[in-house]
């Protein structure tokens, strides 16, 4: 029999936060009888967005206002039977991409349920996931509320955000592998193979190394599934500092999408990427993040190759920087951040007529983790 009042245990590590914003250190627990302890809590935040450029013909604009997080998490911690349900609604802020609404973003991507999935432990190095699972590929997780900047980044924007699928994991003293079997960018075609290694070096000092593909050939193109993404090959390299006041991780990205008549692509394309990521703790309350990053892609048009970043050949970097408060539970984040895009083919970059090369925004996210 369920108790009926809540108790109290520590922070959860899932979902994981990079920082700089610290999860509730006591999210309700209610003792479900067989099922032990179930664990509750959440995520209510809202943002306003200036956007300069604009697209307009997709429905961008220049000044959004929305939600960015209405979510609760309710999860199993222990055991070797555990779970993890991520439930509501949510806006997938990122750069040089349109501001869509949280209503379509949630209802076109990954359902109001983004992330479900059953764990089975049976041992505290080995386990084994199933469900809607977040991916393993890239410095920068899905949400906002789990990243040093509230916006995620260009090279962010070439990566699975949400996979269905199963998910083995074993870690062994600095050692960690996870091995994945899922579907890519929400295709459900389940043809993609995910693997990463992370050896931390010292408490200081880690590092890993990401590899992903797509197995076989997917046609199917969506809000949620890019068709040229969908069928690539990623590559990263990530390492991590962390020693109070810094946390830093420079990463490098690859990306390879394959020649393919059944989507009709002559020549192959690929994406070059590098970005740093850091945060400084100015004070109990107060952190500073920044985030620089440059890419770069190959093939032209003539030539047949796909159009992988704002036309074939194009080129883009950015800058971002954001100020975090946080005071328990409660928390601030203005944002400013700048896009610059070179070699690219009209009608396939940014503003009103998707030929402007460069776009400034400015935005704030305030909320709580409950």
């Amino acid at each position: 029999m369920a108790a009926l009042g809540p108790c109290y245990a520590d922070a959860l590590s899932t979902p994981s936060l990079s920082g700089p914003l610290v999860a509730n250190p006591n999210p309700i627990s209610f003792d479900a009888g067989p099922l032990g302890n179930i664990y509750v809590g959440g995520v209510a935040s809202g943002f306003g967005a200036y956007t300069s450029d604009p697209e307009r013909p997709v429905g961008d604009l220049n000044w959004r206002w929305d939600a960015s997080n209405a979510e609760v998490f309710i999860q199993k911690t222990d055991g070797w039977f555990q779970f993890f349900v991520q439930a509501g609604a949510y806006n997938l802020l990122s750069l040089g991409a349109p501001l869509f609404s949280t209503g379509t973003e949630t209802a076109d991507l990954f359902s109001a349920v983004p992330v479900a999935y059953a764990k089975f432990a049976p041992t505290s190095s080995f386990s084994v996931l199933a469900g809607k699972l977040p991916t393993v590929i890239g410095a920068e997780s899905t949400f906002t509320f789990q990243n040093m900047n509230v916006e995620r980044g260009l090279l962010w924007n070439q990566e699975p955000a949400i996979s269905r699928g199963v998910q083995a994991n074993y870690a062994s003293g600095p050692i960690s592998l996870s091995l994945s079997w899922n579907d890519g960018f929400y295709s459900n075609q389940f043809s993609w193979l995910s693997g990463t290694a992370a050896w931390a070096i010292d408490s200081s000092n880690s590092i890993s190394f990401v590899g992903s593909g797509n197995l076989a050939t997917s046609t199917k193109t969506s809000f949620s599934t890019p068709l040229y993404q969908n069928n690539s090959e990623i590559l990263n390299l990530i390492y991590t500092y962390t020693a109070s006041p810094w946390t830093i991780t420079p990463y490098l990205q690859y990306t390879h999408v394959p020649s393919s008549a059944e989507l009709g692509l002559a020549h192959s394309g690929e994406t070059y990427g590098a970005a740093v990521l850091a945060t400084y703790n100015l004070s109990p309350n107060w952190n500073l993040a920044g985030r620089i990053e440059y890419i770069n892609s190959t093939g032209n048009a003539a030539e047949g190759a796909p159009n992988l970043l704002y036309g074939q050949g194009s080129k883009a970097w950015s800058f971002t920087v954001t100020p975090t408060y946080q005071y328990k539970v409660f928390f601030i984040r203005p944002e400013a951040s700048f896009v610059a895009l070179s070699n690219i083919t009209p009608g396939a970059a940014l503003g009103s007529d998707f030929s402007h090369s460069n776009q400034f925004r400015a935005l704030l996210e305030a909320g709580v983790l409950f």
